[in-house]
């Protein structure tokens, strides 16, 4: 349905500004447009460089131990499988670090982890389902995407929205896990 749209409102926005005599405005803005994409992919580029090497020191280091205790309360199924919670467990540290990038690849390969293990393949376990939960809720001490963006624009105080988004994931976080919990127990 998108592939109809965006083309539908670019040959009407170019069409209105051939007659009202805007077609300079319009190609100005395409260029300043691209220059500003390329601006913000360099800036995302060079963030993720950053997080992912700090990713790969995490991984190497106690960290994801210390979510052990925190894992083994959400996702009580996964006890004996060591992979599925050190995959669960990365894929949290990427998101409290607020790299949703380096967090999917490592959020998809722990529910294919879990998968594995599910003995009916057509529908979630408990555990998968509290995964999907926190990862939506996506609970970020460091929202480090929406920084480099607001950065990226030119924002006086990128960083601004920092307590807002511990407050946004944290009540997002508990009434997820709450609800999971809650539903679990009775289906």
């Amino acid at each position: 349905m998108l592939n109809i749209i965006w083309p539908a409102f670019i040959i009407i926005s170019v069409i209105y500004a051939l007659i009202s005599g805007n077609i300079e405005n319009v190609s100005n803005g395409i260029f300043d447009s691209a220059n500003s994409a390329v601006q913000l992919t360099l800036t995302f580029f060079g963030t993720i460089c950053l997080w992912n090497g700090i990713m790969e020191i995490a991984k190497k280091t106690s960290l994801t131990k210390a979510l052990k205790p925190f894992i083994n309360f959400l996702f009580p199924e996964l006890k004996n499988n060591k992979q599925a919670q050190d995959e669960i467990s990365m894929n949290m540290v990427a998101n409290l670090l607020g790299l949703g990038n380096a967090a999917t690849p490592l959020g998809l390969k722990a529910m294919k982890t879990m998968q594995q293990d599910n003995p009916k393949k057509d529908t979630l376990t408990n555990s998968m389902a509290m995964f999907i939960v926190i990862n939506t809720a996506s609970l970020q001490l460091i929202p480090t995407n929406v920084i480099a963006i607001r950065s990226s624009l030119g924002s006086n105080s990128p960083s601004g929205i920092i307590i807002q988004v511990w407050f946004a994931t944290i009540i997002a976080g508990i009434v997820g896990i709450t609800s999971a919990k809650l539903l679990m127990k009775k289906f």
